[in-house]
Formats: structure tokens, C-alpha cells, sequence
């Protein structure tokens, strides 16, 4: 006796791979044409802004894996200065805890997306570094980045760029 259905999963499967078959090519040359990512995105960088950094730590007793290290002193009028501030993204799991809990909104995530380095030495994030202009931070915990953001381009629009 034969169970109902007998082939119908078969059918459905064939119905959906030729409909993505059909379908225009969404494919992108990365290299050349770099994509945008979502406003949100925790990319593998970081970006720091000392004006609003107190130098209370917060982030560096947050870090599960400990790859935050700052150095600072106090000044005569009892506040914390930084000196110094790594952040090791060879060890970094890039949770995102240590952008949550700063209270003064001082760190933010970045949104670039190509980290990969040939020493491992090149992975640590010195002060200047995530100081630079060029460091786009995503709105990941800081929604008022959201203006500031480029559309993603990551073809979840179901648009294609016409050339």
C-alpha cells in the first residue's frame, strides 16, 4: 500500500531550487565593490572617543576574555586620565558587552568587516588606531549613529545595482 503524499516532497524541493534558478544573479565582485554592512553590524574594529572616556575601567571588567587593557592615573582633581588603551581583537569574541556597559558612550563597535592580519601582534588595537577619522561606528547599542550610516547594500532588499 502506498502512503499519501508519495513524491510530494520531492516535488516541492524541485519547485523551489528551479525557482531560485530562474531568478536574476545577485552576485557582487568583492574585491572591486566593496558591500555595505547593516547599520547595526558588529564589525572587527572598534572605535574610541577619549573626550567622552573617564578612564573608569567599566569596559575592561566587562570583558569575558580580558583583551581590554588601559593604563591611567589620577589627577589632582580626583579624575581619571587615560595613558593608554589596547584592545586585543585576537582574543576579542566582539560580544559587545564592553560597548554596552560604558556609561559615557565612549566605545562604540566599527563596521568594517576585513580583519585579517598576517602577525598576530598586528591585531591589537592601540588608542590611536580606533581614533582615527576614517573608524565608522555602528549603531549597534548607539542608535543615533543610524543618520550617519550608508543604506546596507547586502541584497536583503531583493534590489540589484544596475550597471
Amino acid at each position: 500500500m502506498k502512503p499519501k503524499g508519495f513524491g510530494l516532497g520531492l516535488a516541492k524541493g524541485l519547485q523551489l531550487t528551479l525557482k531560485h534558478v530562474t531568478r536574476p544573479r545577485m552576485t557582487t565582485q568583492y574585491p572591486e565593490k566593496k558591500l555595505v554592512p547593516a547599520k547595526r553590524f558588529r564589525g572587527v574594529e572598534f572605535a574610541w572617543n577619549p573626550r567622552l572616556c573617564t578612564g573608569c575601567l567599566t569596559c575592561a571588567k566587562t570583558c569575558p576574555q580580558g583583551s581590554i587593557n588601559i593604563i591611567s592615573h589620577t589627577t589632582e582633581n580626583n579624575t581619571y586620565w587615560v595613558d593608554d588603551f589596547q584592545i586585543d581583537t585576537g582574543h576579542c569574541q566582539f560580544c559587545g558587552l564592553c560597548v554596552e556597559i560604558c556609561p559615557y558612550g565612549a566605545l562604540s563597535m566599527g563596521s568594517q568587516y576585513e580583519g585579517a592580519k598576517y602577525r598576530r601582534d598586528e591585531l591589537v588595537l592601540g588608542a590611536r588606531e580606533m581614533m582615527k577619522k576614517d573608524r565608522q561606528p555602528s549603531a549597534f547599542t548607539r542608535p543615533w549613529f543610524e543618520e550617519q550610516r550608508e543604506r546596507q547594500t547586502l541584497l536583503i532588499y531583493g534590489e540589484t545595482e544596475k550597471e
